[in-house]
């Protein structure tokens, strides 16, 4: 198992934090125009890797997270903590941050 690999299976989101990855952007068109860098914006989409247990409220029940890991979300412009484990960036989000959840 590779060191990243290993790192990541030991880290788990506290309370209700969800770990993301973003997409990469696409730097090509569908016709095989370059697209620089600079062009792309900011990228808003991104897969659920992981979870955290989720919050308890005023009486004591448990509040489930919105998302589950393999979730396709919309996240905002800005804003979540930027993890690196091993080689890959992840970021951090609270389950309420999170803007909507993409249907299959």
């Amino acid at each position: 198992m590779s060191k990243a690999a290993s790192s990541f299976k030991s880290f788990m989101p506290m309370f209700n934090r969800v770990l993301v990855q973003r997409f990469a952007p696409e730097l090509k068109t569908k016709s095989g125009i370059l697209i620089p860098e600079q062009s792309t914006g900011k990228i808003v989409e991104a897969t659920v890797v992981a979870t955290g247990p989720g919050l308890k409220d005023r009486d004591g029940k448990h509040v489930p997270m919105n998302v589950v890991a393999g979730d396709k979300v919309l996240l905002p412009e800005y804003g979540g903590t930027k993890v690196k484990l091993g080689e890959e960036s992840f970021y951090l989000f609270r389950d309420d941050d999170i803007l909507g959840k993409f249907e299959n």
